[in-house]
């Protein structure tokens, strides 16, 4: 059953071929006994998976069940949820139980969905090798030695691992896209304001937003469906109608304009990853859709603005954590600044500290026009790029990351160099865009992507896109070595 796509398995239960518990039960004897191999899952949640397993099967005996009703999946563990450990990847919120669930949670619950868990992440959502979580790193099932990506790398080890067929994650500067192309699985950030982020601990939160993990684009419109919606508690989340993603997966895509910026095939990009996306554009081409070479000249800046920007939003909102309200505290503090400033010291690990200091630098006086001023301008710049790029084509595909998974430890001492890592999914997230990631070949036995990134809304034409590709190739359906 685990090597079942979302899709299949939603067919199997209608057809009942097997039970949402039989199929919960057997989802959860894998995170058992695989994943101390990989720390992907840190919170397990038995008892209740199967309680609502149950209940799923008879809503889908009484025939009028929703299309997930029934399905399992794991969240990314910066999703609150109503009664069970919620702590972004950090001490300061190991013993945080929260006594509500996010809207993308409840969406779920309203669909029948059965959780199995909560996934391991980088600390707070900060990191692109998920080697900061205070639960320690999570491991690429496609190479032991190497990094999953991050921050939502422990939802997608989960998923190329076969522990789970879906998951959530989020992405703030590629948290999805990235983890996504270096475990070989397809992942989709949607539009800023698509997804509802209340109940999802915030990082930036002009740049967070929450999306699905899974095998195939067209387990990815299933979850997406179910996640997407307007949420009044939420006052970035747009009122816009949200489509039937499945309904539009087998269109052609003849006639279709790929931008293909300059600026993504420079210095600094692997030369097999940049062959497997050039092989995975002909394709595409091969299918009617025509190449376009294109320019984003300020591509180069996105990563300097994103490191002014997202710290300086985050100071904000971990100025939170402070051991007066919830989360960790500090033992016998001598008075309140005592309190605050042990709590933070040893409640916040090295990379989150970092960004705080960055970003409460940037927010002084005397230096937010010089940096944060400076970059929300240079934000607009990279927006007005996208926008005149739209007005000659549909979509802009290039690779998400530069290189496939790395070592552990081999960025460590480089923060420039670990940020680089972003160089190529950043630039979406400070316009607000939709973006995907999609496997398209191996580069040394490891999985590369193929980022698709879309205009505002757009997210059914590029599960489209992707859907076809899928359709002629094989690479979302390569197992790693060793996951039986």
């Amino acid at each position: 059953m685990h090597n079942l796509t979302i899709a299949e398995l939603i067919k199997g239960l209608q057809s009942k071929e097997f039970s949402s518990i039989e199929l919960t039960q057997h989802f959860l004897d894998r995170i058992m006994t695989l994943n101390p191999a990989y720390n992907a899952v840190i919170t397990i949640t038995a008892e209740n998976a199967l309680k609502t397993a149950a209940v799923a099967d008879k809503r889908l005996a009484a025939g009028n069940a929703p299309a997930l009703c029934g399905v399992p999946i794991l969240h990314k563990d910066i999703f609150c949820t109503r009664d069970v450990r919620t702590s972004c990847g950090s001490k300061m919120l190991d013993n945080f139980i929260p006594p509500y669930n996010a809207t993308v949670v409840e969406n779920f619950e309203r669909d029948g969905v059965v959780v199995l868990g909560k996934t391991n992440m980088d600390e707070f959502a900060m990191g692109s090798s998920n080697e900061t979580s205070f639960y320690g790193a999570v491991i690429n099932p496609w190479a032991v030695d190497c990094v999953p990506g991050g921050s939502s790398g422990g939802s997608a080890a989960a998923i190329a691992a076969r522990l789970a067929p879906g998951a959530t994650a989020t992405d703030t500067g590629g948290s999805i896209r990235q983890p996504a192309a270096l475990c070989g699985i397809t992942g989709l950030k949607p539009t800023y304001g698509r997804v509802s982020r209340w109940g999802m601990i915030a990082f930036a939160s002009s740049l967070d937003q929450g999306g699905p993990m899974a095998r195939t684009a067209e387990d990815c419109a299933l979850l997406l469906h179910s996640m997407a919606g307007f949420d009044e508690k939420d006052s970035t989340c747009i009122d816009h109608e949200v489509p039937d993603y499945s309904a539009t997966l087998g269109n052609s895509i003849s006639g279709l304009r790929i931008g293909v910026p300059k600026e993504y095939f420079s210095e600094g990009l692997d030369v097999g990853t940049e062959q497997a996306v050039r092989v995975a554009l002909a394709v595409l081409e091969a299918q009617g859709a025509e190449l376009v070479e294109i320019s984003l000249p300020n591509t180069g800046l996105s990563v300097p603005a994103y490191y002014v920007i997202a710290p300086a939003e985050a100071s904000a909102n971990l100025s939170r954590f402070d051991g007066v309200k919830y989360g960790y505290r500090c033992e016998d503090p001598k008075d309140l600044q005592d309190l605050y400033s042990r709590t933070r010291a040893e409640g916040f690990g090295e990379e989150v500290q970092r960004r705080i200091l960055i970003g409460t630098y940037c927010l002084s006086a005397g230096y937010y026009d010089a940096y944060y001023g400076k970059a929300q301008q240079v934000r607009q710049l990279i927006k007005q790029d996208f926008t005149s790029a739209f007005k000659e084509i549909d979509v802009i595909m290039g690779p998400t990351c530069p290189s496939p998974a790395f070592k552990f430890g081999s960025k460590g001492d480089d923060p420039v160099a670990m940020y680089l890592e972003d160089i190529y999914t950043i630039a979406t997230n400070l316009a607000g865009l939709p973006g995907m990631s999609v496997p398209c070949g191996m580069v040394d036995d490891k999985p590369v992507g193929l980022q698709i990134i879309g205009n505002y809304f757009d997210e059914a034409l590029m599960l489209n896109i992707a859907h076809q590709y899928q359709q002629t190739t094989d690479w979302h359906n390569a197992v790693p070595k060793g996951i039986l």
